[in-house]
């Protein structure tokens, strides 16, 4: 069967691939779409299913965009597909059934695979590696009030998900390697505050131990630990972070280093082929630094910017993502570098609840986190861009 061609293809049917679909549209009308999804389901914002679909959002409130957005904007879609293959030499890509598409400009917008447990048990049925749409239909339909769950990991994801079963009714216990949850990010003082306001809620926090395997004992999953713990649950979920899904490009040949390596166009190693989203390791500007990140502003904003590129805008990415969570009553968003190694100033109004953390690398402000803090965004993006040299002192009422 003859290949067919397109002048644009978008491999992957995140919030990256979505958006760059608006991108390409606002600089050319006409020019073909094919977007190829590996999910049966349209594109979907993530962050919903370990936040607002917990909390009474209703599930057709998550899609980026509706079904008749595509045919509208003259998109091919093609859901529960697999690109299995790429030729950057020959500018086509080959699906799980051996159909083959050439194209003029590539979107590669894979996103990441969740990290497995190679543990006795890791891969028994039922544990729930979580990060997509059908995990949460899977937990959401299992976590009756009353049951127990064990949640793996104590970052974003196992943090995010502990909350939301807890107030759900579910008997949560936290089980990961840190002495703290969130260590990667928050200051120790804010870690050890927000690790009590779980325990208060009635989280059972076994931090500084890693589950050694899983077993079955009936319809119960037991999780034995490192310490000598057996836990018995309903439920088990591991929530350890994600791998770039690099495999299409380091099969082509492109430059992969944690990520994808792009240059300030968003582009690969191949001038005709972009990235986008959890996969791009890209020139953070006002850093002045590569960075890959996993988080949803990220993948909306340089989605639409790879497409406007593609469709010939050749504009420099110099936006600036911010991230978010919330975890109980303590809610935040982020901008920057934070890393909990780095220097911190906290300029509290409420201590370890309200106010602003700010990130110090080599006496400069790389990143900022706004406690239960809003609409302040914009002024901790211009606190880092000027990238003045300051002592943490000096921090005080910077942002109100």
């Amino acid at each position: 069967m003859a290949k067919r061609h397109y002048r644009y293809i978008l491999i992957g049917g995140g919030l990256a691939g979505a958006s760059a679909v608006k991108g390409i549209r606002e600089r050319d009308s006409e020019g073909s779409i094919l977007l190829v999804a590996a999910e049966k389901h349209l594109p979907y914002n993530r962050p919903p299913l370990t936040k607002k679909l917990w909390f009474g959002q209703q599930l057709d409130k998550i899609w980026v965009h509706d079904a008749g957005f595509y045919e509208q904007h003259g998109v091919d879609l093609i859901l529960g597909t697999t690109v299995a293959g790429l030729d950057a030499k020959l500018k086509t890509v080959t699906d799980d059934s051996g159909n083959d598409y050439a194209f003029e400009k590539l979107l590669l917008a894979t996103g990441g695979v969740p990290r497995r447990l190679s543990i006795p048990g890791g891969d028994l049925d039922g544990v729930l590696y979580y990060r997509y749409l059908d995990d949460y239909l899977k937990l959401r339909g299992e976590a009756a009030q009353g049951k127990s769950a064990v949640v793996i990991g104590g970052g974003f994801i196992g943090s995010e998900i502990a909350a939301a079963l807890t107030i759900n009714g579910v008997r949560v216990t936290m089980v990961f390697p840190d002495s703290t949850l969130a260590q990667r990010i928050f200051p120790d003082y804010l870690a050890q505050a927000i690790q009590s306001r779980y325990i208060q809620h009635g989280v059972a926090v076994m931090a500084g131990d890693i589950a050694t395997a899983f077993s079955r004992d009936g319809a119960e999953y037991v999780t034995h630990t490192r310490a000598g713990a057996q836990i018995r649950s309903d439920l088990l979920v591991a929530g350890i972070g994600i791998t770039p899904a690099v495999s299409l490009a380091t099969g082509a040949g492109l430059a992969v280093d944690n990520g994808c390596v792009l240059n300030e166009l968003l582009q690969t190693s191949h001038p005709d082929i972009y990235a986008a989203g959890d996969i791009a390791r890209f020139p953070y500007r006002a850093l002045g630094q590569q960075m890959r990140i996993e988080h949803w502003d990220n993948a909306l904003a340089q989605g639409k910017w790879a497409g406007q590129n593609m469709a010939g805008a050749r504009e420099p990415f110099t936006y600036m993502p911010y991230f978010y969570s919330d975890l109980f009553e303590f809610g935040y968003e982020a901008v920057g570098d934070l890393d909990s190694r780095y220097d911190t100033f906290a300029d509290w109004s409420k201590e370890n609840d309200t106010g602003v953390i700010y990130y110090l690398r080599g006496g400069r402000v790389c990143g900022v986190m706004l406690c239960n803090t809003w609409g302040k965004l914009d002024a901790a993006r211009e606190l880092i861009r000027k990238g003045k040299p300051v002592a943490p002192g000096d921090l005080s009422g910077a942002i109100r």
